[in-house]
C-alpha cells in the first residue's frame, strides 16, 4: 500500500523514505496500543495517542501528495480506488460474513449484511461490522484525497484566469513554463482548512455535530492535517535543522504547559467529540504530537535503515489497521477456551466477551499482558500477509 498507511507516494518505486516509513510504523503501533488502552508510548501520558495519532496518518499521506495528480486526475483517482477502496470493500464483505457467523454462535456485535452496511455505512461511520471498525479511516482518507485533488484543480483553473503577473505572485506558472512554486498558496490552503476545522470543533462542542453530520464533520476536521503534510514537505522540511536538544526541550515544555492548563488532551477524531479545551487546542496537540514523533523517527532512521521488519511494517500499515481487532478477538477466544476447560482465567467475563469488542482480558489482571495483544495485533497480520506474498511469488516462479 505504499510506504505509509494508505496514501501512496507517487515517487519512484526504488526510492523509500525511511523516516516517514518509520513514522508510519510508529503510528500504527500507537493505534493498536490505543485500542488496548496501553499507554506504553505516551511518555507517561505526556503525549496521549488520541491527541494526534489519527491526524498523524493524514500528515504522512499529505506529505506524499504530488502535484502531478492535478495534470492526470483520472489515473490518480483510479489508483486511489484500486489501492484504498477496493481492498476495503472486499474485506468489509468478508467481515460482514464473519459477523453473521459469530452472531449464530451467540455474539451480539455487528449489523446485518445489506446495501447500506456494505457501501453506505463505511462512509457514514465505519463501525457496521465491528470486527474491522479500526478501518473506518480508509473511506475518510479517500474522500480527503479526492477533496484535495479537486480543490487544487479548481484553484489552478482560477489562477489561469488571472493576469500573468498576478498568477506568478500567487503561485501560477512563470512565462518560461517552469514548474510552479506554489508560494503562498499552500499556506492559504492550510489556513482556510484550519478555519473550517476550527468551525467544526465549535459546532461539535455546541452539540451540533451528531448522527450523519459526524461523517462530514470528521472529514473537515481532519483535512487540515493532510494539508500540514504538504506544507511541511514544500515549505518547512528544508528548515527542519534545529538540534535535538533544543527541539525536544521546546516540545516537552509546550506539552507540559498544555497538561497544566487543559482538561485532558485526548479527543475522538472518528466521532468528533471530547473537545474539552475549545476549538484551537486540538490542533495545537496535533502539531506538537506530530512534531515530536517526526523527530523521533528522524533520530531512529540511521539505526532502522537495515531493519527489514521495520520497513515491511511501514509499508503495510493498512494490513495492521484492518485486522488487529480480529487478532484481539482470537486471543480472547483462546483465553475463553482456557477458562472453560480449566480453573485458569476463572475471572474471564463471557458476557463482555460476547457483547463488547473493546473487552480486553488480562491474565491475573497484569497490565503487562497487553503486550501480548500488542505484539500479536501487529505481527500476526504482517506475518500472514508475508506468507501469502511468498506463496504468490513461488507460484509465479514455477515454470509453465
Amino acid at each position: 500500500m505504499g510506504i505509509h498507511m494508505l496514501g501512496t507516494p507517487e515517487r519512484k518505486e526504488t526510492e523509500y523514505n525511511m523516516t516517514f516509513g518509520l513514522l508510519a510504523g510508529l503510528a500504527i503501533i500507537m493505534v493498536v496500543a490505543g485500542h488496548l488502552g496501553y499507554e506504553i508510548m505516551t511518555f507517561g501520558g505526556l503525549f496521549p495517542y488520541y491527541s494526534f495519532h489519527v491526524p498523524l496518518f493524514l500528515f504522512v499521506s499529505g506529505y506524499f501528495y504530488q502535484g502531478s495528480a492535478e495534470e492526470h486526475p483520472i489515473p490518480y483517482l483510479k489508483k486511489k480506488i484500486r489501492r484504498l477502496l477496493m481492498p476495503y470493500f472486499i474485506w468489509n464483505l468478508l467481515y460482514g460474513l464473519f459477523a453473521w457467523l459469530l452472531r449464530a454462535k451467540g455474539f451480539c456485535m455487528g449489523e446485518e449484511i445489506g446495501i447500506r452496511t456494505l457501501f453506505l455505512a463505511p462512509f457514514l461511520h465505519g463501525y457496521q461490522f465491528i470486527y474491522n471498525y479500526a478501518a473506518w479511516f480508509v473511506p475518510v482518507l479517500f474522500v480527503i484525497e479526492v477533496m484535495n485533488l479537486f480543490m487544487r484543480i479548481l484553484t489552478g483553473r482560477v489562477l489561469q484566469m488571472l493576469p500573468q503577473r498576478k498568477r506568478t505572485e500567487t503561485g501560477g506558472q512563470t512565462i518560461d513554463g517552469e514548474p510552479r512554486d506554489l508560494g503562498a498558496l499552500e499556506w492559504f490552503y492550510l489556513c482556510g482548512s484550519l478555519l473550517v476545522g476550527i468551525a467544526v470543533v465549535c459546532l461539535a462542542i455546541g452539540g451540533h455535530v451528531w448522527g450523519d453530520y459526524k461523517a462530514p464533520g470528521r472529514i473537515l476536521f481532519l483535512y487540515p492535517c493532510f494539508q500540514m503534510g504538504q506544507v511541511y514537505r514544500r515549505k518547512l522540511e528544508r528548515h527542519d535543522t534545529i538540534g535535538n536538544l533544543p527541539y525536544f526541550a521546546v516540545l516537552l515544555s509546550v506539552q507540559v504547559i498544555l497538561h497544566l492548563c487543559c482538561n485532558g488532551l485526548a479527543f475522538s477524531s472518528v466521532w468528533c467529540t471530547g473537545f474539552a479545551n475549545g476549538p484551537v487546542i486540538p490542533y495545537v496537540t496535533i502539531v506538537s504530537g506530530i512534531a515530536f514523533w517526526l523527530r523521533i523517527a528522524k533520530v531512529l532512521t540511521p539505526v532502522a535503515k537495515s531493519g527489514r521488519l521495520i520497513r515491511y511494517m511501514g509499508q503495510h500499515t493498512y494490513t495492521v489497521m484492518m485486522h488487529h481487532v480480529l487478532v484481539f478477538l482470537l486471543i480472547k477466544m483462546i483465553l475463553a477456551g482456557v477458562a472453560a476447560c480449566t480453573d485458569f482465567c476463572g475471572d474471564f467475563d463471557l458476557g463482555q466477551f460476547y457483547t463488547n469488542i473493546d473487552y480486553i482480558y488480562l491474565v491475573n489482571g497484569a497490565e503487562h499482558f497487553k503486550m501480548v495483544y500488542l505484539a500479536a495485533g501487529v505481527m500476526l497480520p504482517l506475518g500472514v500477509r508475508y506468507l501469502g506474498e511468498c506463496v504468490i511469488r513461488k507460484r509465479k516462479a514455477r515454470p509453465v
